[in-house]
């Protein structure tokens, strides 16, 4: 189930760096909507597998690295929180702030890596 979530934190990485894009070419207007839902909505699967995946017997250890599903798991989970904001934002037709972006990539990326360390671990 660990490798199921961490496929689907991958596409939701990869899709987010899509998204990225998107905003970064302002002339060609916000991202589509549908695309940033599907994101999310892929994010949080993997999110919940995840979670799902860390009631099974503990592992990593005796690398030390016992703690890093928990961490990834609090990590994406907060880069879920500020997806959501970004939603409510976007549903407002309001422009979505820099920082939030930037907040919820970080939180992202940072749990992918703690997630991918954990596996490789």
């Amino acid at each position: 189930m660990l490798s199921a979530a961490f496929a689907l934190v991958t596409v939701a990485a990869f899709m987010g760096a899509l998204l990225a894009l998107a905003y970064l070419r302002e002339a060609a207007g916000p991202p589509p909507l549908p695309f940033g839902a599907l994101h999310g909505l892929v994010g949080i699967g993997g999110l919940t597998l995840l979670a799902l995946a860390l009631r099974g017997p503990p592992r990593g250890v005796e690398q030390g690295i016992g703690s890093f599903g928990i961490t990834a798991t609090a990590l994406i989970a907060l880069a879920a929180l500020a997806g959501l904001a970004q939603l409510a934002l976007r549903l407002r037709g309001r422009r979505l702030p820099g920082a939030l972006i930037g907040a919820h990539a970080t939180l992202a990326v940072g749990g992918f890596v703690v997630l991918l360390v954990y596996i490789l671990g």
